[in-house]
């Protein structure tokens, strides 16, 4: 029997909600990992910050995300939705917006791999792009074996990302050479701070994508993004505490990296854990967002947006290997060219998404009103509106930092803009391939 979108002759394996709240840890966080910055653009309002923004940022787009796949919990996730809601055309914008920050974001965790490999063999970096290329193409075929496979990996490297932590807050709250906050102040700054803590908060709705892969799914994404989101909160908050307090310098700590604050609290041991944790969360975020991004494009193959080859299961896992070996070949492509001022495009895209999504929420309560939702955020036309405008305050205060800076973050900010336009423009193209009316 050949591969194909029918179901083959084993019946897939789903997963539950421990496992998806590890694979959900590593979609959106993997860790204090990328936190570095934020001090040195924050200083003494990192903590404040940490507080405030996830809950401005993130609960408005897990509230839309809980509601939406509780009332369609299929695979493809944001896609469904969006199409179900404002129409084909704009779900293929959420498709190629999520594509492209997915991509970028994916192309870097290789090589950050490589980099905290380089604290154990530091003569790796001479053999970066192989070590990269290798570790991109394990993860997609442990992808291709499968959900369930992939979120028993995501426990057991959750357990290696908090580890290392454990042992660094147990030596830092003891630790005596605690300091002042470093001062930090302007628009600029707030701007760069801003787009540091959302870029670690992003892709709670990656995470949907799969669902028809997950055990109960409403009940199961429930649980599981409660319990994601609390590690990911405090997990933030009490390292940010730490570093401040620590005696590192902001710069040094930007530069260096977490190891280093491990070699400063703890000596070399500490320095070298935290490097495999730094390890384990790189391979983990890889692991998890492929799994994510690779279905959205067998459900766009389904409706002749892409071509129906996405669509093509393996007979023995029945997972999207087409797809998936895709992914892998962009990604393989990328790690070449690794791009800079990461944190503004990216918030950029993502934000693009979450505007079609609310739309798409707000939308399906006039056309789909009697349609069952086990979870429904408890507010009317109008709430919907408000709560949506928290997410859009905190990214305008970031944008306008980014546009009004200097001159390479007002590029990265463009560039960003760009990519957003090149969405509609391929739309025109696809509609015209396959005679899709609008």
């Amino acid at each position: 029997m050949k591969s194909g979108i029918a179901p083959g002759p084993q019946i897939m394996r789903k997963i539950s909600v421990l496992p998806l709240a590890a694979v959900i840890f590593f979609t959106v966080s993997g860790g204090p990992y990328g936190l570095e910055p934020l001090i040195g653009y924050a200083g003494s309002y990192s903590i404040p910050l940490l507080m405030l923004t996830p809950l401005m940022w993130d609960i408005p787009m897990i509230l839309v995300v809980l509601e939406l796949n509780s009332m369609m919990p299929v695979e493809g996730g944001y896609y469904e939705w969006v199409k179900k809601g404002l129409g084909i055309k704009w779900a293929f914008m959420e498709g190629c917006w999520t594509w492209l920050y997915s991509f970028v974001d994916l192309a870097i965790y290789p090589v950050l791999f490589v980099e905290y490999a380089a604290f154990f063999f530091p003569q790796i970096e001479l053999y970066k792009t192989p070590v990269c290329l290798i570790m991109i193409w394990l993860i997609a075929f442990l992808n291709i074996r499968g959900i369930v496979l992939v979120g028993s990996t995501a426990m057991f490297l959750m357990v290696a990302v908090m580890i290392p932590f454990i042992i660094l807050y147990f030596k830092g709250f003891l630790h005596p050479g605690f300091s002042g906050p470093h001062p930090h102040a302007g628009l600029t700054s707030l701007s760069l701070a801003l787009f540091t803590i959302m870029w670690n908060c992003i892709g709670w709705d990656n995470a949907t994508t799969y669902a028809g892969e997950v055990n109960r799914p409403v009940r199961s994404y429930l649980k599981a993004i409660i319990l994601a989101f609390s590690a990911v909160y405090i997990f933030y908050i009490s390292f940010t505490y730490l570093a401040i307090h620590s005696g590192i310098s902001a710069s040094v700590f930007a530069e260096k990296g977490i190891p280093y604050l491990g070699m400063l609290i703890g000596g070399k041991f500490l320095g070298g854990v935290l490097s495999i944790g730094g390890m384990a969360s790189t391979v983990g975020i890889f692991c998890a967002v492929i799994l994510s991004v690779s279905r959205v494009p067998a459900v766009m193959g389904k409706d002749e947006v892409l071509p129906k080859i996405f669509t093509r299961l393996n007979k023995k896992y029945q997972t999207p290997y087409i797809s998936i070996i895709a992914c892998a070949c962009i990604i393989s492509i990328l790690i070449l060219n690794p791009l800079a001022d990461l944190f503004i495009m990216d918030i950029c895209l993502y934000t693009a998404g979450i505007v079609l999504e609310f739309a798409a929420l707000i939308h399906l309560r006039k056309i789909a009103a009697d349609h069952e939702r086990p979870f429904r955020i408890p507010l009317k036309r109008n709430g919907l509106v408000l709560l949506f405008l928290l997410p859009v305050i905190v990214f305008s205060v970031a944008l306008t930092g980014a546009l009004f800076g200097s001159e390479e973050y007002r590029h990265a900010a463009l560039i960003a803009i760009a990519a957003i336009i090149s969405a509609p423009l391929a739309w025109i193209f696809v509609r015209y391939k396959v005679k899709i009316k609008n």
